[in-house]
């Protein structure tokens, strides 16, 4: 047998006895290594009735680095989208600890829309769980703290020859001859480091260097050498040369630009000549393959006069193997010009950080010595673009329609949460682009909500009302100047425009966001039973808080406003915000996993009843600047006193979203959040409706139709003559009007 074909058939062994079986068929690039950190999206279902353009799913595949052909792909990474039929050969990928291989999905297409699922023979089939089919997750980032530049999707066959052949001229020009061990240049390094008396050269191949940077801690010794060798070995048996070498350009550690490593050509070719890796000449090329021998100090940004000098070794190099001609050469001496670029922003950097606290709590043994752990989440990445879109158009708005607010650190954040299970789809914890600022602005600011808080007041008036009468939506409030005599001296309510309406309903007050009318209802339930259900919903109250809490004067997060708005969707119960599924090893294997987790905050009838008020609210109401069209949404406003903070909440059925828009220091924005938050919210949500599409809340059991006297909140038949449509609670509805005798109007609460 001859030589090379016996170091294969000991690979071969070699693999099956000392390293783990791989997923399915699945690329080297996209398989995380023993010392790799992944943090990742959620995968993405592929549903009857999206949108293919609204809904983003080309752009979701070109993020993956799919390739568009022109017909029926042929191979894992391609996609064809036609005008009947949509065509996407998903790679192999490990999700939800199962490896699943790659796979032909095909999707019948109608006006736009995915109508029907597709089989290989082109049969259709109904996209209904649990046969619909997804796209596979998208990387976030490659460490627990994103302080990795992205790194574009790279495919070797995509490469001209003169960006890798300097590689294999500085690192192993033997590459496509030997198994993974070249005993030449082991030799040779030998003789030169006697020698030199000392160690002046080594004698790794590409392939031992990829096994170290992927699998092997940096400590020096026999034993890691040997091991090193049979996985090198392992490693050719299982992938071709090409696919080996494509997995070394994509992960080799290059230095860092901006603030944040570099791993691969695909981030390095951008952060320092701003171009795409297939683009870079064969100078260029050079530069990047000198550095690797040591990034640090040969750094094109702080040491060029070194790192030109390496280069030059590089394409004598080159040169002297034949790889390129001498014109070639002769043009590739010419020192390249730099064009250093911050590399761009990952999406998501503060929910990066969350789940990466999240992972290194559930598992702190592994990830404090810096072991590899893949991260999967339950982040949206196309929404998350879109939201981060919004935001960053929003905040650019306002400095345009306002030069005041050009010179103050303005700021937002967004979160949204899947309002069927409190999974994050969207979290945006500041202004995009902010990388010197690590301040979560969505879990750690604490800010007023202003009357966002209002709906949550009515929990509780509608529901137990601390064991009183409870109201309802028809309850006539009044609407004069109330006085509460405190502790710490009177308390007068006002409404923001400080004029007062006599008598309104309830739905009224909450149309028009009084404060007169919550202060009287809270008054009448009692403050302490209305914060306790405050407290039920998520939000934090001091033990004895002011009055005013019931206006917004308590303090709270984008975060957990959201998780107490998830009350109106439900309806009746908080969903807990979760961003992570599951935290497992590389190679497989559960360190941590999450999921929902709710908590009964009020009956579903009386949280509809809420719900239904706040649809009012966004149709005809102050909340009516977030409106949406086509789209069936509910939502609030809130502005904090001062006008310091803006908000808006609300969801669509499908999506709860919470906006908070102010400034880092303090400085009052004098807008409201119908003007500063509402147009960020509505346009994430019209966006979101796209890829989410709007539900339906159905009605309890619970809840009742019927018709009231506004002018005496009575019930009366349906063809009087001042009859209006209103929703009641089974058991909690208002006297009726007798028909033998003209009945005063009830009497207004308080």
């Amino acid at each position: 047998m001859p030589r090379k074909e016996s170091l294969r058939l000991a690979a071969a062994l070699a693999f099956a006895l000392v390293l783990p079986s791989p997923a399915a068929a699945q690329r080297l690039t996209d398989k995380p290594a023993r010392n790799d950190v992944r943090v990742r999206s959620a995968a993405y279902p592929l549903f009857a009735g999206l949108d293919l353009a609204g809904g983003g799913l080309p752009e979701r595949l070109e993020r993956l680095g799919y390739r568009r052909v022109h017909r029926r792909p042929e191979r894992a990474g391609e996609f064809f989208w036609g005008e009947e039929r949509f065509w996407i050969y998903r790679r192999a990928h490990r999700l939800d600890g199962d490896d699943y291989p790659a796979e032909l999905i095909g999707l019948a297409i109608e006006r736009g829309r995915v109508a029907a699922g597709l089989t290989a023979e082109g049969v259709r089939y109904p996209l209904e769980p649990p046969e619909r089919p997804w796209i596979e997750p998208e990387t976030l980032a490659e460490s627990l703290i994103g302080n990795r530049a992205p790194r574009p999707p790279l495919r070797f066959d995509e490469l001209p020859e003169r960006v890798w052949r300097p590689l294999l001229a500085a690192e192993d020009a033997r590459f496509f001859d030997h198994p993974g061990l070249d005993g030449r240049a082991i030799a040779r390094a030998a003789l030169a480091n006697v020698l030199a008396g000392g160690v002046e050269q080594g004698g790794s191949t590409i392939t031992q260097q990829l096994v170290k940077m992927r699998s092997l801690s940096p400590r020096r010794s026999l034993g890691r050498k040997a091991s090193e060798a049979v996985r090198a070995l392992a490693l050719e048996a299982e992938h071709d040369k090409e696919e080996i070498l494509e997995a070394y350009l994509d992960h080799v550690y290059l230095g860092h630009s901006g603030g944040l490593l570099l791993y691969g050509y695909g981030a390095a070719s951008r952060a320092w000549f701003g171009k795409d890796a297939r683009e870079l000449t064969l100078g260029e090329a050079a530069l990047l393959a000198a550095v690797i021998q040591a990034p640090s100090r040969l750094s094109p940004e702080r040491h060029l006069e070194d790192a030109e000098r390496r280069r030059q070794w590089v394409l004598d190099r080159v040169a002297e193997h034949g790889w390129a001609s001498p014109a070639d050469i002769a043009a590739a001496r010419t020192q390249p010009r730099l064009a250093p670029r911050t590399p761009p922003r990952r999406p998501a950097p503060a929910f990066v950080r969350w789940a990466g606290q999240v992972a290194a709590d559930s598992a702190p043994a592994r990830t404090g010595r810096g072991r590899g752990v893949v991260v999967e989440t339950t982040l949206d990445a196309e929404l998350q673009h879109r939201a981060e879109r919004a935001v960053e158009a929003g905040l650019a708005r306002l400095r345009r329609d306002d030069r005041r607010l050009r010179a103050v650190p303005l700021a937002a954040a967004l979160v949204a949460l899947d309002a069927e299970t409190g999974a994050v789809l969207a979290y945006v914890g500041g202004p995009p682009g902010d990388r010197g600022n690590r301040f979560d602005r969505a879990r750690q600011a604490e800010r007023q909500p202003g009357s966002t808080v209002k709906p949550l007041v009515l929990l509780e008036a509608f529901g137990r009302c601390g064991g009183r009468e409870p109201l309802n939506p028809a309850t006539r409030v009044a609407d004069r100047p109330l006085t509460l005599e405190l502790p710490s001296g009177p308390w007068q309510p006002e409404n923001p425009d400080r004029e007062f309406r006599g008598v309104v309903t309830l739905r009224r007050a909450v149309a028009e966001s009084l404060n007169v009318p919550f202060a009287r209802a809270a008054a009448w339930c009692g403050f302490d039973a209305t914060a306790g259900r405050l407290r039920s919903a998520g939000l934090t109250l001091p033990d004895e808080p002011p009055p005013a809490f019931v206006l917004g004067a308590v303090e709270t997060t984008p975060l957990r406003l959201a998780e107490a708005y998830t009350v109106f969707a439900t309806p009746g119960r908080a969903l807990r915000p979760y961003p992570v599924t599951r935290v497992e090893r590389p190679a497989g294997g559960a360190l941590a996993s999450g999921g929902p987790a709710a908590r009964r905050v009020v009956d579903p009838a009386s949280a509809y009843l809420v719900r239904n008020l706040l649809r009012q609210a966004i149709e005809t109401g102050t909340a009516s600047a977030g409106a949406v069209l086509g789209v069936a949404a509910v939502a609030k406003t809130g502005t904090s006193s001062g006008s310091r903070d803006a908000w808006f909440a609300g969801d669509v059925g499908s999506v709860v979203a919470v906006v908070w828009v102010g400034s880092d220091d303090g400085t009052p924005l004098r807008r409201s959040g119908a003007s500063a938050a509402a147009p960020i919210w509505r346009e994430f949500m019209a966006l979101a409706a796209a890829i989410r599409p709007p539900r339906e809340v159905e009605v309890p059991a619970g809840v009742i139709e019927g018709f009231v006297d506004p002018a005496t909140g009575r019930r009366v038949r349906e063809g009087h003559r001042r009859a209006e449509s209103e929703l009641f609670r089974r058991g909690a509805e208002p006297p009726r009007r007798r028909f033998w005798r003209a009945d005063p109007p009830l009497p207004p609460v308080l």
